[in-house]
């Protein structure tokens, strides 16, 4: 079913199986890039709605037929339950290493390895717990110091309890509290269009409301390239460790987390060690001179501990992220 043992050059060659869910897709993008980087890894997307798998292929690992000049693949990683069955039916393929992303819903033996968020509290010698979800967003070697802000607006979730209200009034404290800042505030696809009718009316010289039919692929990480802090709803984990990967001081808006929530568990853990701030802090997120320390790139994390455990011969060892201030 595939034409070689590696890819271009002798590399390796990593499939990544997708759903087409934009976080997972995103999860996946995280780790391919830094393998890439890290490894020479040539990337290899398969579309898991496309390939059918009956329940027996998953269960026997018997390989369903796949587009012929797909190379011989060093590594196999799988994002989202839709995804899962394929992975399983492949885990036999070559002598390739087989990984999940988040917690999957089969025995943790049946992979080579997982890795998921803190937050999902599963133990095992073959899974790495990250803080937060991976990511593709690049830590910036340097904050700007214009006075740019970025607001990050999610919507109802299992997770916390969603109040427009209250939301509104956070945003227009902090927007009163700071003046001289510039605003950029931006919905997604779950938030309100009630909400989202109420953020237009703060248009003005300093304040832009962006919808998210009107964002790009790549308008985050450039917005975040931009801004000297960001706030962002604590309902949606990717967005919250997207900015704190970027290294832009970053703080969540307080909303009331439903019992037992695993999302906010991990949000809790990110404040814990520091990662975020509560919106009770949100003048030490404003402050100037506040820079995080320590730089949250999970998906480098991740790509290492894949190399070291999985991809030995392909390691090597490029200079380290660095950041500066100004």
């Amino acid at each position: 079913m595939a034409k070689s043992t590696e890819g271009n050059n002798g590399t390796p060659a990593i499939w990544l199986l997708t759903d087409n869910k934009a976080g997972h897709r995103n999860q996946l993008k995280g780790l391919g890039n830094r393998l890439r980087v890290l490894t020479g890894a040539s990337l290899h997307w398969i579309d898991a709605s496309e390939v059918t798998v009956p329940v027996w292929r998953a269960l026997l690992g018997i390989a369903p037929a796949l587009n012929s000049e797909l190379p011989s693949p060093s590594l196999i990683v799988a994002a989202g339950t839709g995804t899962h069955r394929l992975l399983l039916s492949l885990r036999r393929v070559g002598r390739a290493k087989t990984l999940t992303l988040m917690k999957p819903g089969f025995p943790l033996s049946w992979v080579d390895g997982v890795i998921t968020p803190t937050h999902d509290a599963i133990h095992s010698n073959h899974v790495l717990l990250t803080e937060g979800a991976l990511n593709s967003i690049t830590p910036l070697a340097r904050i700007t110091d214009k006075p740019e802000a970025l607001i990050l607006i999610g919507g109802p979730s299992p997770h916390f309890e969603w109040d427009n209200d209250v939301l509104l009034g956070q945003i227009n404290h902090l927007i009163g509290q700071y003046p001289a800042w510039r605003w950029t505030i931006s919905g997604s696809r779950r938030t309100p269009e009630e909400l989202m009718a109420r953020l237009d009316e703060l248009q003005g010289p300093k304040i832009t409301v962006v919808h998210p039919k009107d964002t790009y692929q790549d308008w985050l990480s450039h917005q975040l390239a931009g801004s000297r802090a960001a706030w962002v709803t604590p309902d949606s984990m990717s967005m919250v460790c997207e900015a704190a990967t970027a290294g832009v001081p970053t703080g969540i808006f307080e909303l009331p987390a439903r019992p037992a929530s695993r999302v906010a568990r991990g949000i809790g853990g990110l404040v814990e060690n520091g990662r975020i701030a509560r919106w009770t802090d949100h003048a030490a997120v404003m402050a100037e001179e506040t820079v995080p320390t320590a730089t949250l790139w999970e998906s480098d994390r991740a790509a290492r501990w894949i190399i070291d455990r999985y991809l030995p011969a392909f390691r090597t060892n490029p200079p380290a992220n660095k950041r500066t201030t100004g």
